[in-house]
């Protein structure tokens, strides 16, 4: 018997670093083996399996991958909530948050800094609000040039707020993209349009699906791909 079988661990939580985290076990129909990840904010471990893998077992695996777990759980920045004199990235930018009852409630941009007034309060979610405002018009723009680039029409797009996906399309042509790429460089952001661009034409990871990406992105798409390997789960400090 494989040995994380004989463990027999069935709790649906699983303790990483003295938390308490919950084990979210997903079957997928495409799946061929069992894949284990920690969200990006750290407040989930989920398990795709096949539709034929039993869940006791899935379970099971993540308790004998604790170690594992614990030590990509270490790695995830602290949340550190938007205060006035703290720091918000504004596409790949760190830009101070200039507070003062006085300036307009809506927030501006400065000379390196992001100006707002109202309640102080409040701030995280205005904040919130703008950087899903600004993120709209770029988008739109980057749906644009890829659409152009793979010979397709213009399609819809609008902002996810997922905790697992940057990107998303269905095959009906509508795409998502996660808004917290607006605090990423504006390369990474673009490579994620891109990619999800090309999956209207190829609904897959085929070599197909690749050869159009490098086709239509204009900048290296492996370098985007390992900044959100690396500094992906950045992206959820300041506002989870």
């Amino acid at each position: 018997m494989i040995d994380w079988l004989k463990s027999g661990a069935t709790d649906p939580d699983i303790e990483l670093n003295g938390c308490r985290v919950p084990i979210a076990v997903r079957r997928h129909s495409r799946a061929k083996r069992l894949t284990l990840r920690l969200a990006p904010d750290g407040q989930e471990v989920r398990i795709t399996l096949p539709r034929w893998a039993r869940s006791a077992e899935a379970i099971a695996f993540a308790h004998a991958r604790a170690d594992w777990l614990a030590a990509q759980h270490a790695r995830i920045p602290k949340r550190v909530a938007p205060r006035p004199g703290g720091t918000i990235n504004y596409r790949g930018t760190a830009r101070r948050i200039e507070w003062d009852a006085a300036y307009p409630r809506t927030p501006t941009l400065a000379e390196g800094a992001v100006r707002l007034g109202g309640s102080c309060e409040s701030i995280e979610p205005r904040l919130r609000r703008w950087l899903e405002g600004q993120i709209m018009p770029l988008l739109t723009a980057d749906i644009d040039d890829y659409a152009d680039a793979a010979n397709l029409p213009r399609v819809p797009v609008a902002i996810s707020r997922a905790l697992k996906r940057w990107g998303s399309c269905s095959q009906g042509g509508r795409i998502r993209i996660n808004w917290r790429l607006i605090q990423a460089p504006d390369f990474v952001r673009r490579s994620v349009v891109a990619h999800e661009i090309a999956h209207l034409v190829h609904f897959d990871h085929s070599p197909q699906f690749h050869a159009l990406l490098q086709s239509i992105y204009e900048d290296d798409i492996a370098i985007a791909d390992r900044w959100l390997k690396e500094q992906g789960r950045s992206l959820y400090v300041t506002f989870g």
